[in-house]
């Protein structure tokens, strides 16, 4: 936890009257299931400055979130598409490679790929599609590398492989580029 946390959460009985655990369990009992309730409800019943009203709101809404495991929000990933399964092992195996830096972080469509930021993603997009998103500056479309000109995507360039025999050197070549740029 940041220090900055820290302070927030001891400094929450003094602005507020009560502490942190207090409000989480005032937002549950009153069924609040979505952040701008709870803010609404937090400044305007109990005139709590933002800056608090949404971290308690934050805090109560990851309380009352079930955990998912990452094995869970994989296998949920390849449910129907089991057959993109030995193609992520691969990757993951061949990308684990690179250095010891890596964060693997499971989403709920994709696994993010970190280093310092994130440089790939990887998705089973559809039955006949698996996606690897990669993140390469001043670099046009090569070969199997396509240019993504939507502006607020998350990644820069697609690759996009529908079996373990794509997984050739010009696709390792550009996950190793990407993770190179990540520093």
């Amino acid at each position: 936890m940041e220090d900055a946390e820290k302070t927030m959460i001891e400094n929450i009985p003094k602005k507020t009257g009560k502490s942190l655990e207090e409000w989480i369990d005032i937002i549950k009992s009153k069924g609040f299931k979505k952040h701008g309730e709870i803010m609404k409800f937090l400044k305007g019943d109990h005139s709590i400055t933002h800056g608090y009203a949404n971290y308690i709101a934050q805090s109560a809404l990851k309380a009352d979130a079930p955990d998912v495991s990452d094995e869970d929000l994989i296998n949920d990933q390849y449910s129907g598409k089991e057959h993109f399964f030995p193609l992520y092992k691969t990757l993951i195996e061949r990308i684990s490679g690179f250095g010891d830096d890596i964060e693997i972080a499971p989403k709920k469509s994709y696994v993010s790929l970190r280093r310092s930021k994130q440089f790939a993603l990887l998705k089973p997009a559809t039955k006949t599609r698996f996606e690897i998103g990669l993140n390469i500056k001043d670099q046009g479309s090569e070969d199997i590398l396509q240019k993504i000109e939507k502006k607020n995507s998350m990644c820069s360039h697609n690759i996009n492989i529908s079996s373990v025999d794509d997984i050739n050197d010009d696709v390792i070549k550009w996950l190793k580029t990407a993770y190179d740029g990540a520093k």
